[in-house]
């Protein structure tokens, strides 16, 4: 087998077991398809603890960061763990590997007056500032990573109870609610943008563009730039932006970081944790009342 089918069945067995989502799963093709590249036709299944070794400093040289060198590294952890439990190798030269030390970084986010006025970026009197409107505030109430906003049918929505049913990382179901200013929105554009942009035209997606196709995720993220631009914003966004605003505003206002775990979709609280580092203005405001020198 070649390298790119030696890939290709890694990347169709976790999909199958673990039910990835597609950018996990061009994450790991795009890392596995550089460490071959750099292998120069030598089998992947015939690498051995040094040559790994090698690569690290290769990347180390070139510059990559500790971070995207251990992401890469992990794939391969991935790779030949699978490759093991198949009996194509007996020995995993990852094992005796240490990961790049990386920190972890604390999530960007926005205050809430920045999030105000990205929100009210918008001109709302033309149908694509309407949606892109209620995509910000849906985005925004919901903390919905952006791959589950633009992929939003109507079939997720409950009007009635003022939630959206998302399947998230790993297949894993949650109801999220949406909020009354969020939710008013988007019956609004539903009655009208929506019905403005697609005419005659048909679409399952709930988010959809002048050519009547569903909104990608890379062009939602460049209108968002574009709308932080004109709100003078002046931090570098992240796909993750108003997600990380969303965490750090509700525990800000004494929400249970638990809750807020099952908001966002997190399979582990200590994901979640991290904003408890930068929800600073909540826990400066417990200390003033309750310590007694506060």
């Amino acid at each position: 087998m070649t390298s790119d089918d030696l890939i290709d069945q890694f990347l169709d067995a976790v999909w199958v077991e673990q039910g990835l989502s597609e950018n996990t799963l061009s994450a790991y093709r795009s890392d596995l398809r550089i460490f071959a590249k750099w292998l120069g036709g030598k089998p992947l299944l015939d690498v051995d603890n040094g040559q790994l070794a090698f690569f690290l400093a290769h990347l180390f040289k070139k510059g990559i960061s500790n971070r995207t060198s251990a992401r890469i590294l992990s794939s391969l952890r991935r790779f030949y763990g699978y490759y093991i439990r198949e009996n194509r190798i007996t020995i995993d030269p990852t094992a005796l590997l240490d990961s790049p030390h990386i920190g972890r970084p604390l999530p960007l986010s926005l205050s809430e007056n920045d999030v105000e006025k990205l929100l009210a970026a918008p001109e709302v009197s033309h149908v694509l500032g309407f949606r892109d409107k209620t995509m910000l505030e849906m985005l925004y109430a919901t903390g919905l990573r952006v791959s589950e906003l633009v992929n939003l049918k109507f079939e997720q929505i409950s009007f009635r109870q003022g939630v959206v049913r998302i399947t998230g990382k790993g297949n894993k179901e949650r109801l999220v609610p949406v909020g009354e200013e969020a939710m008013s929105w988007l019956e609004n554009y539903m009655g009208q943008a929506r019905k403005t942009l697609l005419g005659e035209r048909q679409c399952d997606y709930l988010f959809v563009t002048n050519r009547a196709s569903n909104m990608t995720r890379q062009a939602f993220w460049h209108i968002i730039k574009r709308y932080a631009k004109k709100a003078e914003i002046d931090k570098e966004l992240s796909p993750h932006t108003l997600r990380h605003a969303f965490a750090t505003h509700l525990l800000n206002h004494g929400a249970d970081l638990r809750v807020v775990q099952l908001l966002l979709g997190h399979s582990d609280l200590s994901t979640t944790q991290i904003y408890t580092h930068v929800a600073g203005a909540r826990l400066k405001e417990l200390h003033a009342k309750y310590h007694p020198r506060g």
